[in-house]
């Protein structure tokens, strides 16, 4: 196969993040990291050390974007179908009453957009991207059942990340991100939907240490949030009964191998461990301790086909002595009424599996990536009065425009099989 030259050009729909409120299907905590990718979600994920899509690349380790050269546009989209059933024994004051119900949330669609164009045209040894996408959300709904009291809550969080990478040897690439979020939150009980903006960063190296593995490691810092006025309480006495809620993102920290020594270089193996620090993220420090994911893909490359397949295990997150005080706000009634609202967010299952298919010059310079996951069912007792189940699947695809132009000299090591 001869040499390929791939491209960029940039068009962002913001009306596609608005499906992402049910991404809870496949998160760790309420983050989907890369896992709802067109290319990297058949792979669980993977994605640190050699992203096969631009938008795992923008979203993910800043240094990998090197490896996309000339110019790429990508647009994917997502459809996530949770089950989360949620039982309560006992009543707590006036607050809740005794229920067993299925959340009423739909799935809904999701979108990830990125573009990303290198340099080298103008002998500058970088690449900078740019995406809109849909890195958290949830949806969680019994309002439809008496006895909830109109129990409720929706997070949605849509980035748009400036990525640049640089290739500093042959060998070594460092990269660094900037990331513009806008966050809609409505909380349980008290108040409604509120809007709020934060900035994140994220600085990454990417390192080829033989011709068939490549490291990579990155860290992305804490993303805070802030909602005015987010919680009214109608009966609270004070003259200003509205109260600010505060709610981050948390820092994390991601490791990263892929090897293409079997094979002849056709079967990609990777490892991703992250490491994500809840206890230092606003309100859900309260719910959720320090989390380890582990995530393993691999892919074959088959003349034009790309068969991939992937594992992810999640530590559960919960924290088993949840904190009173949420995001600056302290929840009224008792240590029950608190454990009932972190089951709102009790994304407990641990094993997810994946698989996809990417298909090379669908249409002349036209990539197509479809992929399909699943998380296994998994129950969790909150509290004596608590408990819930959850389990879910995802299916999505994606296309890549590749544009014959730019001044790539050589293939990116997906492209050569």
């Amino acid at each position: 196969m001869g040499p390929r030259f791939a491209c960029l050009f940039a068009l962002v729909g913001i009306g596609m993040a608005w499906g992402a409120r049910d991404a809870q299907a496949q998160l760790f905590g309420v983050e989907a990291n890369n896992t709802l990718m067109p290319a990297a979600g058949g792979m669980a994920g993977t994605s640190i050390a050699e992203p096969q899509d631009v938008t795992s690349a923008i979203n993910g380790n800043p240094a990998s974007l090197t490896q996309f050269e000339g110019t790429q546009f990508l647009i994917g989209v997502t459809w996530a179908e949770p089950t989360y059933h949620l039982t309560q024994t006992e009543a707590i004051g006036g607050l809740v009453e005794p229920f067993s119900a299925k959340s009423s949330g739909l799935g809904l669609i999701g979108g990830n957009i990125g573009v990303a164009q290198d340099f080298s045209a103008l002998g500058l040894p970088a690449t900078f991207g740019f995406g809109l996408v849909t890195t958290s959300g949830g949806s969680i709904d019994f309002r439809q059942v008496r006895a909830s009291h109109g129990a409720n809550a929706e997070l949605v969080i849509v980035n748009l990340p400036a990525t640049v990478g640089v290739d500093l040897t042959d060998r070594l690439s460092a990269g660094g991100s900037l990331s513009v979020g806008v966050a809609l939150f409505d909380p349980p009980f008290f108040g409604a939907m509120s809007t709020a903006y934060g900035l994140r960063g994220s600085a990454g190296l990417d390192y080829k240490l033989t011709g068939s593995t490549t490291l990579g490691a990155y860290y992305q810092t804490k993303q805070l949030f802030r909602f005015s006025d987010a919680i009214v309480l109608e009966d609270d006495p004070l003259p200003d009964n509205s109260y600010d809620v505060k709610m981050g993102m948390p820092p994390n920290i991601g490791l990263g191998i892929a090897n293409r020594s079997l094979a002849d270089g056709r079967l990609l193996l990777a490892v991703d461990v992250l490491y994500k620090m809840w206890n230092e993220a606003d309100l859900f420090q309260g719910f959720y301790d320090n989390q380890w994911v582990v995530q393993l893909g691999g892919q074959y490359s088959l003349g034009r086909y790309r068969l991939r397949a992937g594992y992810a295990w999640a530590q559960n997150p919960l924290d088993p002595t949840p904190d009173e005080v949420i995001g600056g706000f302290e929840l009224p009634g008792t240590l029950p009424f608190v454990q009932f609202n972190q089951g709102l967010v009790a994304f407990t299952s641990q094993h997810r599996i994946a698989g996809g298919v990417g298909v090379r010059d669908l249409l002349p310079g036209v990539d197509l990536d479809v992929m399909a996951g699943g998380m296994f069912l998994d129950s969790a007792r909150i509290s004596a009065s608590t408990s819930t189940s959850v389990s879910s699947y995802w299916i999505g695809a994606g296309l890549t425009w590749r544009f014959r132009r730019g001044s790539c000299e050589r293939l990116p090591v997906a492209d050569q099989w």
